[in-house]
């Protein structure tokens, strides 16, 4: 049996969400329009869930510090909302990433993919910008995780990580076939720098890679007052799946879904005999860095 996968990759538009309740319904359009595509895995981008800071007022909202705080009270309903979608649609959710507070090391940036199932699981970003890190004092998570989803594998590099090939690597390593990059951009120019690192990604690791953004201007918050850019899919370019290593790509700053249908047993005939196999031939660079372990978590 052809192992095929419909994702759809949002440019999520961040707007003036007043109430959770409100917030809820949204996100249950959002998921019900991509479900109704059929697509099986829906990847929503980075710091989705500030959007929420508006709920608790737009004093808090407007402060860049204070949003941080207003937020946690939601991330248990946020999650929920996620999971009881993922259950009900019958399909797996990356929600949007929220900054969560762990008492052991302050704010950082994960996300968290629910499956149909009922199962969960979180990946956290581990190195910040300058602005998460100077200004809005978000610091560095832990751990790699990769996500057998039964069809395929699954990892998962938060914006800024996908710009380091080594993250990347060690998701590959651990047997991940497509990468999922949520990333929320403020310039073109930190645009193009994600999407330039995932389509490199793509042909490094030979794997699928997965660009979600959020768009549009939000001058009541602090955090997301501009948010430039679009979704792709990117692959390796090789013949048997795409010459210019681009499956699909959204326009700039459109509020949609961006659906593609994801062949991977083509993507597995490109590793072992393509054009060229430059993931097979990773080690066979000079100083090759010894790479982290990536977990493997079973998601039903």
């Amino acid at each position: 049996m052809a192992r095929r996968i419909k994702i759809a990759a949002a440019q999520y538009p961040i707007e003036e969400i007043t109430s959770f309740a409100a917030f809820e319904s949204k996100l249950s359009r959002w998921v019900s329009e991509a479900a109704a595509a059929d697509a099986k895995l829906l990847v929503f981008p980075e710091y989705a869930a500030l959007e929420l800071a508006q709920a608790a007022g737009p004093e808090t909202s407007r402060d860049l510090y204070d949003s941080l705080s207003a937020l946690q009270p939601y991330i248990d309903d946020y999650d929920a909302a996620f999971a009881a979608l993922s259950k009900r649609h019958d399909v797996f959710i990356l929600a949007g990433s929220a900054p969560v507070l762990l008492a052991d090391r302050g704010f950082v940036n994960q996300a968290r993919l629910f499956g149909p199932g009922g199962g969960s699981g979180v990946q956290q970003k581990h190195i910040m910008t300058r602005f998460e890190a100077e200004e809005w004092g978000i610091g560095p998570g832990t751990g790699l995780c990769v996500f057998d989803i039964g069809i395929a594998k699954l990892g998962v590099a938060i914006c800024y990580d996908s710009e380091f090939p080594l993250i990347a690597r060690a998701l590959a390593e651990a047997g991940a076939e497509i990468l999922l990059a949520p990333s929320c951009t403020d310039t073109l120019s930190g645009y193009h720098r994600v999407k330039s690192a995932c389509a490199a990604r793509a042909l490094e690791n030979q794997f699928y890679v997965i660009q979600s953004s959020t768009v549009g201007e939000a001058p009541w918050s602090a955090a997301l007052d501009v948010n430039i850019g679009a979704a792709a899919v990117f692959v390796p370019p090789d013949r048997a799946i795409s010459a210019n290593g681009i499956v699909t790509e959204g326009p700039l700053n459109a509020a949609q879904w961006v659906y593609a249908d994801l062949d991977l047993d083509a993507l597995a005939m490109v590793r072992e005999n393509g054009e060229v196999l430059n993931s097979k031939r990773w080690s066979l660079q000079p100083g090759v860095a010894a790479l982290p372990r990536a977990k493997i978590i079973v998601l039903d």
